[in-house]
C-alpha cells in the first residue's frame, strides 16, 4: 500500500473510520450507480455513527490545515492515499465547477456541506456515485463542500 499526504497529515485516524466503507465499496459493482448509492446510503447513513466520526475527523484535518494542502483555481485539495484497498482517497473543498474528468472504473463520493445549502452536481451532502466510464464537471452550487472522493484502481481522466 502506497499512501502518500502532506504536511505530516497522520491518516490513520481517517483510515479508521474509512477502511469499514472502503470494505463494502470494493464489494459493490459501479456499473449500477444508483443501486451503489443506494446501498451506501443504507448502510452508511450521512447521520449514522461512521460517517459523523469521519466528518469530525475530516473537518478537524481541515482546520489544522493538514488536509487540503493545494490549491488551484479557488478549488483546495489533498490526497490521504494513492492505493488504499484498491481505491485513491482524495478530499477536494469547493464551491463552483472543477475540472471535467472521466471515471473509467467509477466514482464514489462523500459530500459534506460546510456553508449554505449546496449540492453536487444537483445532489445533497451524502453519497454521490457515478458508474464505469462516466464523465462530467463535478461542480457544488448553494454553498460550499467538501468532497472524499473514492476512485477504483486511481482510475482517472482529465478531459
Amino acid at each position: 500500500m502506497s499512501q502518500t499526504n502532506a504536511n505530516n497529515l497522520d491518516p490513520e485516524e481517517i483510515f479508521e473510520a474509512l477502511d469499514p466503507i472502503l470494505e463494502v465499496a470494493a464489494s459493490l459493482d459501479l456499473k449500477d450507480p444508483a443501486g451503489v448509492q443506494e446501498r451506501l446510503r443504507e448502510v452508511f447513513p450521512s447521520d449514522g455513527p461512521l460517517v459523523s466520526a469521519l466528518e469530525e475527523t475530516l473537518l478537524k484535518a481541515r482546520e489544522e490545515g493538514n488536509l487540503l494542502p493545494k490549491e488551484v483555481g479557488g478549488i483546495r485539495f489533498g490526497r490521504l492515499a494513492k492505493d488504499r484497498r484498491g481505491f485513491s482517497i482524495d478530499v477536494v473543498e469547493m464551491d463552483g465547477p472543477g475540472p471535467k474528468h472521466r471515471h473509467p472504473k467509477g466514482e464514489i463520493d462523500l459530500c459534506l456541506a460546510l456553508e449554505g445549502e449546496p449540492q453536487f452536481d444537483g445532489q445533497p451532502e451524502g453519497w454521490v456515485v457515478y458508474g464505469e466510464d462516466s464523465t462530467h464537471v463535478p461542480t457544488v452550487r448553494g454553498g460550499r463542500m467538501l468532497i472524499l472522493y473514492l476512485l477504483p484502481e486511481g482510475a482517472f481522466e482529465l478531459l
